[in-house]
């Protein structure tokens, strides 16, 4: 079993050829009610924030509902466009599924230093950066006015799976590994950057449905990684 306290697991499922063609559309109510979750999240987490710098603690009642909203999401998105993984429709719930067969549990409530709510964002910046290319892709504004934008790996992975699905009936496993993988890596890095965990995320696409055995283990939760040495490669 993994020991890294944020746990993303997967059961690779059997979705049909056509269905992700309208699951946007099937998906508004979890889109509607995900927004007002999230808002609820962003409030909550400046809560937390404040708790464990001026109180020492994290409240138990803000770790169960955020943990429940990246729960939620994670399920959102694995039937959805984040994999295309399940034709299951996911529960309203913010509880765990166990059958369900995307999972998120983490442990907790943590204890971070009270001066971490200070610098997570910053100790998470180079993870955000590689996230954002995995997942959101970039957009740049030339000096013209031209906008240059492309995907992210995740966005033509997913793209290239839904194809797949609708001539051939299966998604490719290597895309499936890649998907699942690089939601992992996001989903850590916001449960870190919430504080729902203070143990550092791993700089690791670890791909597939399972987490790695006996890791991944990130460097201290309450420091950022420790800088290469000078003077020899990297």
């Amino acid at each position: 079993m993994t020991n890294y306290p944020v746990r993303v697991t997967a059961r690779p499922d059997a979705p049909g050829r056509w269905l992700w063609l309208v699951k946007w559309l099937l998906l508004i109510p979890h889109y509607v009610v995900l927004v007002v979750l999230w808002v609820a999240f962003v409030v909550l987490t400046v809560v937390a924030y404040l708790s464990v710098l001026f109180a020492g603690r994290f409240p138990r009642v803000v770790f169960d509902f955020n943990v429940g909203v990246l729960r939620w999401s994670w399920r959102v998105g694995y039937y959805g466009y984040w994999v295309l993984g399940t034709d299951r429709y996911p529960p309203f719930s913010l509880a765990d599924v166990p059958d369900y067969p995307a999972r998120l549990e983490i442990d907790g409530p943590p204890a971070p230093k009270r001066w971490l709510p200070l610098v997570a964002w910053l100790f998470a910046l180079p993870h955000i950066l590689i996230i954002a290319a995995l997942t959101s892709g970039f957009s740049r504004v030339a000096e013209d006015g031209t906008r240059f934008s492309a995907p992210g790996v995740a966005a033509l992975a997913v793209l290239f799976a839904g194809v797949a699905l609708l001539f051939t009936g299966r998604c490719p496993g290597g895309l499936y590994d890649l998907l699942v993988g690089a939601w992992r890596w996001y989903l850590r890095v916001a449960a870190y950057v919430a504080l729902l965990t203070d143990r550092y995320p791993p700089f690791a696409l670890d791909l597939g449905g399972a987490e790695p055995v006996g890791g991944p283990d990130g460097p201290p939760a309450d420091t950022p990684p420790a800088p290469a040495p000078t003077g020899g490669p990297v």
